[in-house]
């Protein structure tokens, strides 16, 4: 997925939002593994069948990156 899709169809609101932002600060997550997170949690959402990506989706996403502890969530 090009960069322009990820704005097109991963829009996040603004508690998934805060999330990834949380996430990207705390471990020091590379541009290409934000990218990575938003693909996963677009993916959780499409087989929730949610429109939009929730933070729900997003802590998920971050759990099969193997890193999330407790006070992210």
């Amino acid at each position: 997925m090009k960069e322009k899709h990820l704005r097109e169809y991963c829009q996040l609101n603004d508690k998934s939002n805060r999330v990834l932002e949380l996430a990207f600060k705390k471990f020091s997550l590379s541009t290409r593994a934000y990218s990575r997170i938003l693909k996963v949690a677009r993916t959780i959402a499409d087989l929730n069948e949610k429109a939009k990506i929730d933070e729900k989706d997003i802590i998920e996403a971050l759990q099969y990156r193997k890193f999330i502890d407790e006070s992210i969530i």
